[in-house]
C-alpha cells in the first residue's frame, strides 16, 4: 500500500499557501528564498519561533505564519 504525500496548507503573511509535502520551517524559508540565519523573524500561531528552532519546527496544516525580513538602509 502506498501512502499519499502529505499536503501542507498554511497561511503566510495573510495569504493562504499550499505545498505538496510536509516540511520544517527552515525548509520553507529556503523554498521561499528567505534568509535562515539573520535578518528575519518568524511568528507561528502568534508565538515567536527562536532561530535555533527553525530546523526543528515541523509545520502543520492550519499554521499561521508571519514572516518579517529586516531591510538595512540609510
Amino acid at each position: 500500500m502506498t501512502r499519499e504525500p502529505e499536503q501542507l496548507e498554511i497561511t503566510i503573511n495573510g495569504r493562504a499557501r499550499e505545498f505538496s509535502h510536509a516540511m520544517l520551517l527552515v525548509e520553507l524559508l529556503v523554498e521561499l528564498g528567505l534568509p535562515t540565519e539573520s535578518g528575519i523573524a518568524v511568528e507561528r500561531n502568534q508565538l515567536i519561533v527562536p532561530k535555533s528552532e527553525y530546523a526543528h519546527t515541523r509545520l502543520e496544516s492550519g499554521d499561521i505564519l508571519e514572516i518579517v525580513t529586516l531591510v538595512g538602509g540609510g
